[in-house]
């Protein structure tokens, strides 16, 4: 048994349970903690699983981890935008978007949303993300914006975190990635999202200090609110269901 958002204990439900006050269907979250050093290529594999199988009343799931250093090619992805990726391996994926770098203390979330169930599109999906995020930083005294020519969250010209989604379907799945407290260095090996001239910077470098671990509840609180879920419950380690069906490896 698990502990929901109003302190229940709760067993396994159906996406949406009884209804609100107001008469709106109460809708869940699974906030799914997959760890740190998590290989990219096994966590892709599980999200295109899970929405290949997931079904109507699947709920919606947010998976949170801190990628092992890796660069990864969205669909528009170019080659010369890998400027010396070196040790640091390259994985193509299906998201959309240009090549970033994921690595350990940033904050990826894969949001693994039924579009149709909470009444949204691509576009509101993204602007829903970055008005999170941007509340967010605020909440820390930075001040950030999104743009309207480049997916993202950026303080100033420096982009402090990128996006990148599929949809399939009608399901999300990719997500978001936020800069806390990492090496930014490996940016300096692509240019970052395609983006000529614009620089990286953290959530650390711009507050003198903070942590994945503080961040990351706030977060989800944020993403929480701004999408309406009324339920969450939080869960360790993969969704064994997609784990199985990807034939994901459990050792590295």
């Amino acid at each position: 048994m698990r502990k929901s958002r109003r302190g229940r204990a709760v067993g396994r439900r159906c996406a949406v349970a009884c209804t609100t006050g107001g008469n709106r269907p109460v809708t869940r979250l699974i906030v799914r903690n997959l760890g740190c050093d998590t290989a990219y290529d096994e966590v892709f594999r599980a999200m295109r699983t899970f929405t290949d199988i997931r079904e109507e009343s699947t709920p919606d799931e947010l998976w949170l981890t801190e990628h092992a250093p890796v660069f990864t090619q969205g669909q528009a992805g170019r080659d010369e935008y890998l400027l010396a990726p070196g040790d640091i391996p390259v994985v193509q994926s299906d998201r959309g978007g240009q090549v970033t770098y994921h690595g350990p203390g940033q904050i990826v979330g894969y949001l693994m949303f039924d579009l149709r169930r909470l009444g949204l599109n691509v576009r509101t999906l993204v602007r829903n993300i970055e008005a999170s995020l941007v509340a967010l930083l605020a909440d820390y005294g930075i001040t950030a914006a999104g743009r309207a020519d480049a997916p993202g969250v950026y303080v100033g010209r420096d982009k402090i975190a990128a996006l990148g989604l599929r949809v399939r379907r009608g399901y999300s799945y990719h997500g978001l990635s936020l800069n806390v407290d990492m090496d930014l260095a490996p940016y300096a090996r692509i240019v970052a999202c395609g983006l000529m001239g614009t620089g990286v910077t953290s959530m650390a470098t711009l507050t003198g200090g903070c942590s994945v671990a503080e961040v990351t509840p706030r977060l989800v609180a944020t993403l929480a609110t701004q999408y309406g879920f009324d339920e969450i419950d939080h869960v360790v380690g993969p969704h064994q269901g997609s784990v199985a069906a990807s034939g994901t490896p459990s050792g590295g």
